[in-house]
């Protein structure tokens, strides 16, 4: 797998000792997703979970709807100079009527891997219509012990940045329901982890959560919160909202621009998730 990539390095100290190491890195390449024959996106990213990330990224852009809408995802044309696969072109060929080339057209095809809608118009152009929308905040859905315990669970399980220290993480939590897993009545339990996906982009990790989700049938995910590692941005809200999650958690600050759209699609936004406290921007009546 070219997820790790080992390279030598040399370490420095104070003292200007030197030492000669293998370090792990991060993998890092593009990925170019092709509509029916058409370029459609081309994005950085850690290689694997490749079928995720495609239907994620294509669900959060409003193309797709269900892997029903996918017919195949083909990685037979990614190719070296010298022939050998590299597996970097997905080929997605949809169902017929599933998406309208000229409504799409005007986008560009380059995100990085620090931001995924990068290559859009403007803002207006990525505040696209949810398939699944997120269900009205109600009190209750989750406890803010229950949120406190997200960030060590996610990094817990992050076993590409104990090997490389170079990637985010996202998860998806199913909120706990009074009672369960072990706890007292009219206590919440811990949250139960459904799925974790890392990657060099944020965005990538979050589509490949997202992607899962889709591949499992379990959106709209109306009783789950979507943990991240970094921070709350507008695109991972907007990636949330198309997927039906009620609620994004990020261990650091979340910009204005996703609070506002939080506010505007029902989506509670907690920052500063971290050791015993944290901040809730949005819709904090869903918190006990």
């Amino acid at each position: 797998m070219r997820r790790v990539v080992r390279s030598r390095v040399h370490r420095f100290d104070a003292s200007g000792e030197v030492r000669a190491r293998a370090d792990a890195l991060a993998g890092e390449e593009p990925l170019e997703v092709r509509l029916d024959g058409e370029q459609f996106t081309v994005t950085m990213r850690t290689p694997g979970d490749d079928v995720e990330l495609v239907a994620g990224f294509l669900l959060t852009e409003g193309v797709i709807t269900s892997m029903a809408d996918i017919v195949e995802v083909d990685f037979a044309s990614g190719l070296e100079p010298d022939g050998s696969r590299n597996y970097n072109v997905a080929a997605v060929r949809l169902q017929p009527g599933v998406w309208d080339r000229e409504t799409f057209r005007a986008r560009q095809v380059y995100t990085s891997s620090a931001c995924g809608i990068c290559g859009t118009a403007s803002i207006e152009a990525v505040r696209k219509e949810s398939a699944y929308p997120v269900a009205a905040p109600q009190p209750g859905f989750i406890s803010p012990s229950a949120v406190l315990a997200l960030p060590e669970l996610l990094r817990s399980h992050q076993g590409l940045f104990d090997s490389t220290g170079g990637v985010h993480a996202a998860a998806l939590f199913a909120a706990p329901e009074a009672g369960e897993d072990g706890g007292e009545p009219g206590e919440p339990g811990e949250p139960e982890l459904l799925v974790l996906r890392e990657d060099v982009g944020r965005h990538n990790a979050v589509d490949k959560v997202l992607g899962w989700a889709l591949e499992q049938k379990l959106l709209p995910a109306d009783r789950a919160v979507l943990q991240v590692s970094g921070r709350a941005s507008f695109e991972l809200v907007q990636k949330a909202a198309m997927a039906g999650i009620p609620m994004l958690s990020a261990v650091s600050a979340p910009s204005a621009l996703a609070v506002d759209l939080g506010r505007e699609l029902g989506v509670t936004v907690i920052g500063f998730n971290r050791g015993s406290t944290f901040n809730a921007y949005s819709h904090e009546q869903r918190l006990h």
